[in-house]
């Protein structure tokens, strides 16, 4: 069972996950465990990350392997600022402009990875670029000011699971593999980040759809989103089936059957609700703490009221199909 812990506690990591309040001594403590090559799960303004130094490639590999995730799944690498991006990646013009719109923000950029980056090659899973986010959450800021460290950092949960939007789900979902955990509260945002690539031509795509919509996007990059069929993974997120509960999941549903755990939305009550007053930016916040709460229930499936693609039902809808695969 996991425990909340003062810093000062010499509690044993092999008793299980230990929690930290994310106060000085906490975050000192984590930027010290991430330099020495350690994993931390932190807060983020979108969901809880499992954190490792993106330029080690054993601590990365130790991301894989408390995740259970597939090699061939890239990581996002969440970075200070936009002088850090740089050192990594090609950064151009178009780059610039979303970072200035949307940094420290839900926005992660795929771009071409610079040959001198040194970041660790899982990070990547070999492709030619990498995906970068520079986070809001002010605990994860601190930690990457004070750890001096790039971080690779994918959702902290099981891959393929429910993502976690408190320490609490994180505990829950990988035990004592998530290493160190920092408690920064509930995440504010509740779905991952937004995943835009830019393509030739001044065309782009996003990848996974997130908390930035496709309208803030165009009114920076212009109109033209390209819509390519994608014969590999080139972002998280795109794998056909994730976040699920590990029970059956039908969408779209007006009515519940007996064996059913019914989310509902809007006029449609449930048993829980993702939003009484019809707010999508409520629903995307309290999404996966919604699937977390289906997945306890007693009820061997789960139903889900219609949710409309309008804005940042968009990326809810994603996240749900994907669910149900």
């Amino acid at each position: 069972m996991a425990r909340t812990a003062k810093p000062t506690s010499d509690a044993r990591m092999s008793q299980g996950p230990v929690i930290l309040s994310a106060d000085d001594a906490a975050i000192a403590r984590a930027a010290a465990a991430l330099r020495a090559g350690e994993i931390v799960a932190l807060p983020t303004e979108t969901v809880y990350g499992l954190a490792a130094r993106a330029d080690a490639a054993t601590a990365v590999a130790a991301i894989y392997r408390a995740k259970g995730r597939p090699d061939f799944n890239p990581l996002i690498v969440h970075v200070p600022d936009l002088a850090a991006a740089m050192r990594l990646a090609e950064v151009d013009a178009r780059a610039m402009a979303l970072a200035e719109a949307f940094w420290p923000g839900p926005l992660t950029l795929v771009l071409p990875c610079r040959a001198d980056s040194g970041l660790a090659a899982a990070v990547t899973a070999g492709l030619p670029t990498v995906a970068l986010r520079c986070p809001a959450h002010p605990v994860m800021r601190r930690v990457l000011t004070e750890s001096g460290c790039v971080l690779a950092a994918p959702s902290a949960n099981r891959s393929g699971g429910v993502s976690p939007t408190t320490a609490a789900h994180v505990a829950a979902s990988l035990g004592d593999r998530a290493g160190l955990i920092l408690d920064g509260g509930e995440c504010r945002a509740g779905i991952e980040s937004t995943i835009v690539a830019l393509r030739g031509e001044g065309g782009w795509q996003i990848l996974r759809p997130g908390p930035i919509t496709a309208a803030q996007l165009a009114a920076v990059l212009g109109e033209g989103e390209v819509v390519l069929e994608l014969g590999r993974i080139e972002a998280p997120g795109q794998m056909t089936s994730h976040y699920a509960p590990g029970k059956p999941v039908r969408l779209n549903a007006t009515q519940k059957a007996a064996d059913e755990f019914w989310i509902g939305f809007g006029k449609v009550e449930g048993d829980i609700t993702l939003s009484r007053s019809a707010d999508l930016a409520e629903a995307a916040a309290r999404l996966y703490a919604v699937l977390h709460a289906a997945a306890a229930a007693a009820q061997p499936r789960v139903a889900i009221a219609p949710i409309p693609e309008d804005g940042i039902g968009a990326a809810i809808n994603d996240r749900l199909r994907r669910a149900a695969a």
